[in-house]
């Protein structure tokens, strides 16, 4: 075991304050990562507040973890120390059922471990990267390209996943018009990748204020919804609509913005449940889905996607003291786009 500092709530609702938290000693295959960069994600506040239920106190939330492999269990062969690695939203899962044998262990059927928040299988509650170290199994590890600041690619291993999945599912390609809501910590990664995959993107925000930074992050249109002719004059327009606002929304009023066989995905998970006329789906035979990070190979599908592209998160640095003040910014949206903690502050 090893005892490290660390940033957790105590209980629903509190501030986040420092700690010393235990790390396993490292197993066969398991590496630890001098944790150097761990964003934070509207869904440290969600689970920190209790918002989707009932929790694991002391909380130390974080699941954007960017660092430097330290120390590698006997039985490891895909990392080495001083390897730059990342871990994501979770750290174990089942690898036996059909799901994780398809690559797709956010989905296990036993449920994933999540790397905070979660009982692993040693029956020991996770912490995550508001820390200073970490011990992860190898399988759950992925490696963060060179070409990639770690500051800027912590915040890829769950807001870039998150986007970069769906989009690659529903077909975000040359001559796909796919419209964004919401340029935040989600949305602004999902501008980034649909341009990038060669889309016509599109930003639908409550307001212009962000107009410009959405056009230099690669939209090519920028319309306010809360202008009630938006969405008279975008009826039909688009293959895809990428939710990544965890508000309700008038899903009824989107969908009619989706061209027929259109799919609508949230990636945003808003804390109240939604009411819906399925005229608005069957109308157009539209879909309406959801979509959840992205299996471990995909994670890392995308990493290596992003670092041919030049692309990392838009970024503040802030330190590990500046936290609960981070969590009130990033409920009021007032973030340009997402925090990253220097973790050297803990």
């Amino acid at each position: 075991m090893t005892t490290v500092a660390a940033y957790a709530a105590p209980a629903a609702k509190a501030p986040l304050e420092r700690t010393t938290i235990e790390r396993r000693a490292v197993r066969e295959h398991d590496v630890l990562i001098d944790i150097k960069f761990a964003g934070i994600c509207h869904s440290d506040i969600h689970q920190a507040q209790e918002g989707w239920g009932q929790a694991i106190f002391p909380m130390v939330p974080g699941h954007e973890i960017a660092g430097v492999v330290s120390e590698v269990g006997p039985g490891v062969t895909k990392y080495k120390v001083g390897d730059r690695v990342g871990v994501g939203c979770m750290v174990d899962s089942c690898r036996e059922c059909e799901n994780c044998k398809a690559g797709l262990e956010q989905h296990c059927t036993q449920g994933n471990v999540g790397t905070y928040n979660a009982i692993g299988k040693d029956g020991e509650p996770t912490y995550g990267g508001y820390s200073e170290k970490v011990v992860v199994d190898e399988n759950f590890v992925v490696r963060i390209p060179e070409d990639l600041a770690l500051d800027e690619a912590a915040p890829l291993l769950c807001a870039g996943i998150t986007t970069y999945s769906p989009l690659k599912r529903w077909g975000a390609a040359p001559g796909k018009k796919v419209a964004v809501i919401g340029l935040g910590g989600l949305g602004h990664m999902g501008v980034k990748i649909a341009h990038a995959l060669g889309a016509e993107v599109t930003v639908l925000s409550q307001s212009l204020r962000k107009k410009d930074d959405g056009l230099k992050l690669g939209a090519d249109h920028y319309y306010a919804t809360s202008d009630e002719t938006t969405f008279k004059e975008l009826a039909g327009s688009f293959d895809l609509i990428l939710s990544t606002v965890s508000a309700p929304l008038d899903f009824g009023a989107y969908l009619g913005l989706l061209k027929a066989n259109g799919a609508l995905v949230n990636v945003g998970a808003p804390e109240e449940p939604i009411s819906l006329n399925l005229f608005s789906l069957i109308g157009g035979s539209k879909t309406l889905a959801g979509s959840a990070i992205g299996g471990i190979a995909e994670t890392q599908e995308m990493l290596d996607f992003c670092a041919e592209h030049g692309i990392g998160a838009e970024i503040e640095l802030i330190a590990a003291s500046e936290i609960n003040e981070a969590y009130e910014r990033v409920v009021n949206s007032d973030v340009r786009y997402r925090f990253v903690i220097d973790t050297a502050t803990i």
